[in-house]
């Protein structure tokens, strides 16, 4: 079943009413935009999937000619504005022979919105791995002065090879009203509560899933021996409460 940019009321329990916004089961259709650059590709897979195929793959190759950035991402439009309350969920799966590399970051979702003031295309909240860690964090203030909260997710070891979930609940503020927590594999790893979420304006921010080998461009080149890599996504879904978007509850 595949659901993209309306509302789906779904009873979670007697007399609660809440609302898948954005289903995807890892399928290349649906989505409010793709992206691929240089050698980057979006297919699917047939034989690595949560529970039933396909997954979506999001693949880079490491091109030492290339001066670009490295994105290969599938893209949800109007996935936040200010006061929103939503809650972002995916299943990801590492190949079993991923190159852990301590010293490189490589995003697997971010938010992101174009602006015409100070910066192009600025993203707000990301999640990222460096090594076998999740990092996320916060943006806020304005394009142009922004301030970054960063938030090592130190509980959390990726393991390659098997299936990961991650639920991201964030309410989004320009002011301490906001809160954003971060749900790893059922476990609690964020709780950032009475803080500011996003930026001032008031813009709606994209978000984005798929793998952006950031830190090939950021630090000038690929560190390590592993130059293609890529990341299975299945069960991607925007919903209004936390068992609406889990991956392993619909």
């Amino acid at each position: 079943m595949l659901h993209s940019l309306f509302l789906l009321p779904l009873l979670s329990a007697p007399g609660v009413l809440s609302t898948q916004i954005f289903t995807n089961r890892g399928t290349l259709s649906g989505w409010g935009g793709k992206q691929t650059e240089n050698k980057g590709t979006l297919t699917e897979s047939t034989t690595e999937f949560l529970d039933t195929p396909p997954s979506l793959v999001a693949q880079q190759i490491y091109d030492a000619s290339y001066t670009g950035r490295y994105h290969s991402e599938v893209r949800v439009l109007n996935a936040y504005k200010h006061d929103d309350t939503r809650f972002y969920g995916f299943a990801f799966k590492l190949p079993s022979n991923w190159q852990f590399s301590p010293a490189q970051s490589y995003d697997i979702s971010q938010f992101i919105a174009p602006f015409d003031q100070c910066d192009t295309y600025m993203p707000t909240t990301m999640l990222w791995l460096v090594g076998n860690k999740l990092n996320t964090r916060l943006k806020t203030g304005s394009v142009c002065q922004q301030s970054t909260k960063m938030l090592p997710i130190d509980k959390v070891t990726v393991t390659a090879g098997v299936w990961h979930k991650v639920i991201m609940e964030v309410k989004w503020t320009p002011d301490a009203t906001g809160h954003y927590r971060v749900y790893y594999d059922n476990q609690l790893v964020i709780d950032q509560q009475n803080v500011a979420t996003t930026v001032a304006e008031d813009v709606p921010f994209q978000w984005r899933v798929g793998l952006y080998a950031n830190g090939w461009y950021d630090d000038g080149g690929m560190k390590g021996t592993q130059g293609t890599r890529k990341i299975f996504y299945d069960k991607i879904a925007i919903a209004t409460t936390k068992n609406e978007a889990d991956p392993d509850l619909w």
